[in-house]
């Protein structure tokens, strides 16, 4: 009996130290969120545009910042043209407004959402979330992979690029 307490014991630390919260690990997340982008090939349409834009020295600043990343086939759902006409540099000022519509000052996580919830965004137009069936959409684009840990914020993956009112 006491073998089997022992064990017991043991996997009952085990199992208590997989499950710490992140605040109390010794490592801190070392990539920004510009450079988790580069890193992840689904989002290259993504990195191009914010390069485009110049916004790499914006999103690899301090922050906190929560992006929601449309992913290339977020992007290839936009009419034909659209990406490569928001690429121009007569466009950019178009380009930068879609992009920093995507972002939301300070670090919000998936927990942190509530139904309804409007958050302003760094372009200045409101964002809306709404939770159904177990899932988070922001405006009319899912989110598909939730709270991607950066240096200076947060990323959420959405399958559709969110367009400001212009």
């Amino acid at each position: 009996m006491k073998k089997v307490l022992s064990i017991l014991m043991v996997m009952t630390i085990f199992f208590a130290s997989s499950f710490t919260p992140k605040s109390a690990n010794v490592h801190e997340v070392e990539a920004d969120i510009v450079d988790l982008a580069v890193s992840t090939e689904f989002l290259s349409t993504l990195v191009a545009a914010v390069k485009a834009g110049d916004l790499v020295n914006v999103l690899k600043g301090d922050g906190p910042f929560t992006v929601f990343a449309p992913t290339n086939e977020a992007f290839a759902k936009l009419p034909a043209g659209t990406v490569e006409n928001l690429l121009k540099p007569e466009n950019k000022a178009q380009l930068v407004a879609v992009l920093t519509y995507h972002v939301v000052p300070g670090k919000v996580m998936s927990k942190d959402l509530k139904n309804g919830q409007k958050a302003k965004t760094v372009q200045g137009s409101e964002i809306t979330v709404t939770l159904k069936d177990g899932k988070a959409m922001i405006n009319n684009a899912t989110v598909t992979a939730a709270d991607i840990e950066a240096s200076n914020g947060v990323v959420h993956v959405i399958d559709t690029v969110i367009l400001p009112k212009m």
